[in-house]
């Protein structure tokens, strides 16, 4: 049980920090371009994580040469998270870039919490009563949380709903992946592989096909409101929580995982009030208590388990 608390526990923190990094994502987009800004921050989060990996090492060189026998599931479980972390992340800045707004956004995201357990099904994994409850009751929260305005479709919608979809199978790899590897290491090769991907549409997209596109995206991308957005994500969002959210999942089933990170639309909200000095109203808050609530209920109906 110790160890289920501290993995909600991580995951929780986990949709704290990416619940603070969306603004940063729609700033960072806007300013960077969508591309630059998942390339730059991929590499970044694979960079921070090298002093990780190293202090690791010397503090426990025995585990380190026991996870070299394992190289081949760690590289592959990287390499296959980095793939699926390029496209889910792209989809979803794209649609930020063209046009979704951050709370619409934010609810299409979060539809993960549906995706992840009807997919487990599939794989022959099942999910308990109270686990499907807390997802209804998760939606109906998101729903009054993220949306305040008529809910109309549009076509960058599309691309955000895609991103919830990959999101749902990258938690999915990582559910598989995670107990059999070094989850920082891991972390930072899928960092890697997903900044790699990012080069070529940047050089191509973001960059322009001329040498004065190429010079106002250098100038943009030189100043203080692309970088600050950059780096928070890079050092924060990437390094320390997709790595919180690997370790994280070693220890909850992936359905649970997934409520608990939706969380993230929460601490977007309540982020939004402490940072930007913005006003709570009763259907967000409403929708704060519910996706709480959600969390609650399927933590607190695990079944017991004895120790061996």
């Amino acid at each position: 049980m110790k160890k289920e608390v501290k993995s909600s526990l991580m995951l929780i923190l986990t949709a704290f920090v990416w619940g603070i990094a969306f603004v940063a994502q729609r700033e960072g987009g806007d300013a960077a371009g969508p591309y630059s800004f998942n390339c730059i921050r991929s590499l970044i989060g694979a960079a921070v994580l090298l002093p990780v990996i190293k202090w690791q090492q010397r503090r426990a060189p025995e585990s380190h040469s026991s996870i070299i026998k394992d190289r081949k599931q760690l590289w592959l479980g990287g390499i296959a998270c980095g793939i699926l972390l390029f496209l889910a992340s792209t989809a979803q800045q794209l649609g930020l870039y063209y046009g979704t707004s951050a709370g619409k956004a934010g609810f299409l995201t979060a539809c993960y919490i549906i995706i992840v357990p009807l997919v487990s099904i599939l794989l022959g994994k099942k999910c308990r009563w109270n686990v499907w409850l807390s997802v209804f009751i998760a939606v109906i929260g998101l729903y009054f949380l993220c949306l305040t305005d008529e809910f109309a479709m549009q076509p960058s919608d599309g691309l955000v709903l895609l991103c919830a979809g990959l999101f749902s199978i990258h938690i999915l790899l990582v559910d598989y992946f995670s107990p059999q590897v070094d989850g920082v290491k891991m972390s930072s090769i899928q960092f890697l592989v997903c900044g790699v991907l990012s080069l070529a549409p940047m050089i191509l997209v973001d960059m322009g096909h001329s040498a004065a596109q190429a010079r106002i995206w250098l100038e943009t991308l030189g100043t203080w409101d692309a970088w600050l957005p950059i780096l928070y994500a890079g050092i924060l969002s990437c390094g320390v929580g997709y790595t919180l959210q690997i370790i994280g999942q070693k220890g909850v089933p992936p359905a649970v995982a997934s409520l608990l990170m939706s969380l993230e639309s929460v601490f977007s909200v309540l982020a939004g009030m402490v940072i930007l000095h913005e006003t709570l109203t009763g259907r967000e808050l409403l929708g704060c208590v519910l996706v709480f609530a959600a969390v609650l209920l399927a933590q607190f109906q695990k079944p017991k388990t004895k120790s061996a």
